[in-house]
């Protein structure tokens, strides 16, 4: 197997705010995903965060490490994409964002406090609502705990996960400070977050989770290049010199204008690729003018071939599912007329409205903004809860 392709997996990491998830990542990756100033500044993620890494088996001694200088006799595993989606209560949304593009998940859980703590209530939920199954269970920070505080957490953790997706996953005791389990963490990962099977032969289907100009101040003319999307690709394949439709596109109010483009390269973080397939992130450098890809500018949009994409909607009318309230402890009464909503759909997070009620479940919804969607795709529903959103439950189109 080749260590220069692109990841086949993409591993979110959920869990409550400052539980470890990004030091988790620092040591499974050697990289601090926390990138952005104000992430810097606060201490806390608060955009996704993308990290990869490669596993190794050292045969001689049956462990596992992403470091394989490590081993004498290293066997290449294979190699993961981490996202890393924000705890903090207030950035529930972006985390929603980020499930739509995970094949399995970490819950973090800190072995210091009592658990579950909010958040981690609402992670596990989102991840049982978008059908994620495959989660392994980290309990972080136990050099801060005595070993009968740590026994006593774990069973903690056991009886919170009981009924739930998560019941059976592995718990694995770490301290990222300390480097201590994670051999046991990859086995686990390897173990229970398998390459889900992809179907290449499907129409190239990207969902954009970045989008940046990379031209320094001062660049001339002839040598601006254009604006570059990043994101993960759904199912199917993108190719260098490909044309590609961006629905909904450039968005202004309750109008958007789909664009129209070609590829001009791709690349992973390790360097250009000719071909972008499912698991990790990949960057496509376009033709298009780079003002139109600044600033996160294209987020939410996808990525295909032009006819290939779903409809653009500012309504849609949604079958409803609410929330195991066993998991978040808390009652969830119907949605009312002319309540106010916010709705996750891949990582486009729209601001919405109840627009009428049709029976217990169905609910037509008007959007702020355009989203792309099509017939039967899944959308995240949050609602207000005194001065937050909390997820709610999903909807199905119809």
């Amino acid at each position: 197997m080749s260590e220069l392709k692109q990841p086949e997996v993409n591993i979110g990491l959920t869990g409550h705010v400052d539980s470890g998830k990004t030091s988790v990542v620092q040591q499974l990756t050697g990289e601090w995903t926390d990138t952005h100033s104000e992430e810097l500044k606060r201490g806390i993620t608060m955009k996704i965060g993308y990290a990869d890494a490669k596993f190794y088996k050292c045969k001689e001694k049956n462990t596992y490490t992403t470091n394989k200088k490590e081993c004498k006799n290293p066997e290449f595993l294979r190699k993961v994409s981490f996202v890393d989606c924000p705890g903090h209560e207030i950035m529930t949304t972006v985390t929603l964002s980020g499930t739509s593009i995970m094949d399995g998940a970490l819950l973090i859980i800190s072995a210091n406090e009592e658990c579950p703590q909010t958040q981690t209530r609402e992670h596990l939920a989102a991840l049982s609502m978008t059908g994620i199954e495959n989660i392994v269970i980290v309990q972080t920070k136990i050099d801060l705990v005595t070993k009968k505080q740590a026994k006593e957490n774990y069973k903690q953790i056991k009886e919170f996960v009981k009924g739930t997706t998560a019941e059976n996953a592995p718990i694995i005791p770490v301290s990222s400070h300390h480097n201590i389990n994670f051999s046991e963490l990859i086995k686990a990962i390897e173990e229970n977050i398998k390459t889900p099977k992809r179907d290449h032969k499907k129409p190239g289907k990207m969902q954009v989770a970045r989008s940046f100009d990379i031209n320094k101040p001062g660049t001339k003319v002839k040598d601006l290049k254009g604006g570059v999307i990043g994101g993960s690709m759904i199912h199917g394949t993108i190719k260098k010199g490909d044309k590609i439709q961006i629905t909904p596109g450039i968005i202004k109010g309750k109008e958007h204008h789909p664009i129209e483009t070609k590829v001009v390269s791709l690349f992973i973080k390790e360097g250009e690729i000719k071909e972008a397939t499912p698991g990790g992130l990949t960057a496509i450098q376009t033709e298009m003018e780079p003002s139109m890809t600044k600033g996160d500018r294209l987020i939410g949009s996808i990525i295909g071939k032009p006819g290939e994409l779903p409809p653009v909607k500012t309504e849609i009318t949604v079958k409803t599912h609410l929330l195991n309230e066993e998991i978040i402890k808390q009652e969830i009464t119907p949605l009312k007329q002319d309540e106010p909503l916010v709705i996750n759909s891949g990582t486009s997070t729209v601001p919405g409205k109840v627009e009428k009620i049709e029976g217990e479940r169905e609910v037509k919804i008007s959007l702020r903004k355009p989203i792309a969607i099509g017939k039967g795709s899944r959308v995240a529903i949050s609602r207000r809860s005194g001065v937050r959103w909390g997820l709610m439950g999903y909807g199905v189109v119809q």
